[in-house]
């Protein structure tokens, strides 16, 4: 598993400025050997979006002597000192944002005084992507034509001098979006929201790879990896390209839409047509004609042009004799994403909203990633991150923060340690952790990845269905990302089931089944066969092969419980049982696999050498206290595939204390002498981990 650092380094007590990163020191490199940090997410030279000579002065620039006396260096020659220490970094392509910053110049506009923020100096002006796609500082910016020897040419053979108003979203309108998440109200930049279906955009991302390539980057992290279906939210997108790709997608069409008959497909523009009919695409977007068609055609669109930029970060690397990662930013591993799974390295996610407690959360997330490694950084949208650090910095919330970590440890998944990172754009302030607490935490998990592991011997599954749950889903998440807030009178049976299971220490693993439009279908009745009870949670919509996997799961003799609305092929089979979905009885017709009265969440990794690793993530969180309440003499009892005589207990600051194994009709019972934050049981044959 991987340690990620959500590495921003942005300054404490300032905004955190898109896309310019602040310059790095060594003295970090120090800080992040200490994390025992193996990775650095949204690392490094993410200036790309305001310019191609910028992002060179941050890869390559000069640096001068006043801030060389403090360890100050140039973006590649900190990947460089990075790598001496075995520390991989990630260059940031923030792929949805097309900046323009306020600039004061010199007379003869061969310096820049000021940029963003302003102080009354020199001749006012602004710089970014409008100014470097026109030439228009040829004494500071080297021209287009330097990395794009044939100039920049659109879908309809036009030369492109405008990048912003070439590439940018645009709403129904035809108005341009802003990616207002990034953008500091009290600040006169802009940021527009561009788009990765023009050809033009693609072009100029990938020039902003191969810089960063070329600069030494371990690895690609392409940012706002769902591009632009993240400008739904603002009732987009209708740029040309996506008019063009759309009609294009209901061309291909085996069977026209009747709301189509008598249309002319050779001209039709559905922004046009929507209008005309009185939508906007804000209001009940959901239920806009061809919305399901247009809602899959932009899912192909992203898998096709983020397997593009991936393919090509790829090859340019192995053109200059080396191998990179390849990774994006997948928010909270909505649906859309699944398809982009298979052409990245390494899944990282920036979860929705952060709370003090979602194991639920992070066990979707794991079945999301499979077999790759998870990197999770936090969002100060629409959760606890400003309370934390509120707390964090009057010397409380420690035990609150350590509960962030290993959670997500126990849960199969890796959540960063934040090193000056992201606030939003309104917070006037970065995250990062007290120093020794960050280092407790990461001493402890880097000295026992043995007791990790991907694969479980959780008993129970829950099938996470997309045809079934992305309609309810769309309507509790339904606000935009500088809110991030969830409608709670919306029940999604899904989530209601799997907080049950987690309320109550129950152990369980997530299926994921997709569509088979928007991402391959591939359920499989054999991964199912593992497991003793397989949940259905309003799973109302099956594919061929997922119905398939059900039937021969059945055949060999499973149990599968069914909430909400069923399938017609689940409602007739003797081993098939109703439950609702907050009933936990009803959702266990073989009982619970771990019984324990502390309130914790659980979850039992199976690990390489035969042994079973139960990790406990105890919530008894006392506010008044600030502090998890201690629990002593904790009963416990597991049932496991495997007999296994000895058990340890290993606690967060690593005491190994060894319990008395009974085994009582296959179940393990032990005593837990001492159940702090976060406790892993091992049983094992004598031989722990």
């Amino acid at each position: 598993m991987h340690r990620g650092v959500y590495f921003d380094a942005w300054f404490p007590r300032q905004h955190c400025y898109h896309p310019s990163l602040p310059p790095r020191r060594l003295r970090m490199i120090d800080d992040l050997e200490d994390y025992r940090a193996t990775v650095l997410v949204w690392a490094s030279m993410g200036g790309g979006s305001l310019s191609l000579p910028y992002l060179e002065q941050e890869a390559f620039g000069p640096v001068d002597a006043r801030s060389r006396f403090y360890g100050f260096v140039n973006d590649s020659e900190f990947v460089a000192a990075c790598h001496e220490r075995g520390i991989k970094v990630l260059g940031i392509v923030f792929e949805a944002q097309g900046w323009e910053f306020p600039v004061e110049l010199t007379e003869e506009e061969d310096a820049v005084l000021a940029i963003n923020e302003l102080r009354g100096a020199g001749r006012r002006g602004w710089m970014g992507l409008r100014e470097f796609s026109a030439n228009r500082y040829p004494k500071l910016w080297k021209p287009v034509e330097h990395y794009f020897p044939g100039g920049l040419v659109n879908s309809d053979g036009e030369p492109v001098t405008d990048l912003i108003e070439e590439c940018v979203a645009r709403d129904i309108h035809g108005e341009p979006c802003h990616a207002h998440w990034v953008e500091c109200p009290d600040r006169e930049h802009q940021c527009f929201y561009m788009d990765r279906n023009n050809p033009v955009w693609r072009e100029y991302l990938k020039a902003v790879i191969r810089i960063q390539i070329d600069a030494g980057v371990d690895g690609i992290q392409l940012d706002e990896a769902e591009l632009p279906m993240g400008a739904f939210q603002y009732g987009a997108c209708f740029c040309k390209d996506c008019m063009k790709g759309f009609r294009a997608h209901l061309q291909r069409l085996p069977e026209a839409d009747p709301a189509l008959d008598g249309v002319d497909l050779e001209t039709f523009h559905y922004g046009e047509w929507l209008l005309a009919q009185g939508h906007d695409f804000k209001t009940g977007r959901e239920s806009t004609p061809l919305f399901g068609e247009y809602y899959a055609f932009q899912c192909l669109s992203i898998k096709k042009y983020f397997a593009e930029l991936a393919g090509y970060a790829r090859d340019h690397a192995r053109s200059r004799g080396r191998e990179i990662i390849v990774s994006g930013n997948f928010f909270n591993c909505e649906p859309m994403y699944l398809a982009l799974a298979d052409d990245v390295d390494l899944v990282i996610t920036e979860m929705r909203n952060t709370t003090y407690r979602q194991p639920e959360w992070y066990r979707y997330v794991a079945a999301f990633a499979g077999d790759k490694d998870v990197v999770v950084v936090e969002n100060p949208y629409g959760g606890v991150v400003p309370e934390l650090i509120g707390l964090l910095g009057e010397g409380k919330g420690y035990d609150l923060f350590r509960l962030s970590l290993y959670e997500a440890a126990a849960m199969g998944v890796n959540m960063s340690v934040p090193y000056g990172s992201w606030m939003g754009s309104v917070i006037e302030d970065s995250f990062s952790a007290p120093h020794g607490l960050a280092v407790e935490i990461q001493d402890f998990l880097a000295g026992h990845e043995g007791l990790f592991a991907r694969r479980t011997a959780n008993e129970v599954a829950v099938v996470f269905s997309v045809a079934s749950t992305r309609e309810l889903i769309g309507k509790a998440d339904v606000s935009d990302n500088t809110a991030n807030a969830r409608d709670e009178s919306v029940v999604v049976p899904y989530r209601v089931v799997t907080g049950t299971l987690s309320e109550s220490a129950v152990p369980y693993d997530v299926v994921i089944w997709a569509d088979g439009v928007t991402a391959p279908d591939r359920a499989d009745g054999s991964g199912l066969l593992r497991y003793s009870t397989v949940i259905l949670p309003d799973v109302f919509a099956l594919t061929e092969g997922q119905a398939a996997a059900v039937r021969r799961y059945l055949a060999a003799g499973g149990t599968v419980v069914v909430t909400d609305r069923v399938a017609d092929a689940l409602s007739r089979h003797d081993n098939v049982r109703t439950a609702r979905h907050d009933v936990l009885g009803e959702l266990l017709p073989h009982g619970r696999q771990v019984e324990t009265p502390a309130p914790v969440a659980a979850n039992l990794h199976r690990l390489a050498g035969g042994s079973y690793a139960l990790h406990l993530v105890n919530y008894d969180y006392d506010r008044s206290e600030d502090a998890v309440r201690v629990r002593t003499g904790v009963p416990l009892r597991v049932r496991l595939p495997e007999s296994r005589p000895h058990a340890t207990a290993v606690a967060s600051d690593g005491t190994r204390t060894p319990l008395e194994v009974t085994q009582e009709d296959g179940v393990h019972v032990v005593r837990v002498d001492t159940l702090g934050v976060y406790t892993i049981v091992v049983f094992h044959d004598g031989e722990p981990a």
